[in-house]
C-alpha cells in the first residue's frame, strides 16, 4: 500500500537549522524514499512499512544526535501528490 508522509521537524535548540538539514539528508539517502521539501514541511512518498519504518528510525537517530525535536506529521493514504 503506497502512503504520503507530510512531516515538519521542529528542534528545541538554538541551531535548529542544522538539525533540519540533517534530516532531510538522511531521509533523501534511503532511494526507497520519494522525498519534496519545500519551506514549511517535507512530503515522503513510498510504501507505508518502509516510509513508517525509516521514518521512525530517521527520528530517533536526530533525538540521539540532537536532542529535543518536535515532529508534526501527516499520514495519508495513497500516493496523493498534488496534480500539477
Amino acid at each position: 500500500m503506497k502512503v504520503t508522509v507530510e512531516i515538519s521537524m521542529y528542534p528545541l535548540a538554538d541551531d535548529y537549522l542544522c538539525g533540519i538539514v540533517e534530516f532531510i539528508e538522511a531521509l533523501n539517502s534511503h532511494p526507497e524514499l520519494e522525498v519534496h521539501t519545500n519551506p514549511t514541511s517535507t512530503q515522503v512518498f513510498g510504501e507505508y512499512e518502509t516510509v513508517m519504518s525509516l521514518l521512525s528510525r530517521e527520528m530517533q537517530s536526530a533525538h540521539q544526535s540532537r536532542g529535543q525535536a518536535s515532529f508534526v506529521m501527516k499520514v495519508l493514504s495513497g500516493d496523493v501528490r498534488p496534480v500539477s
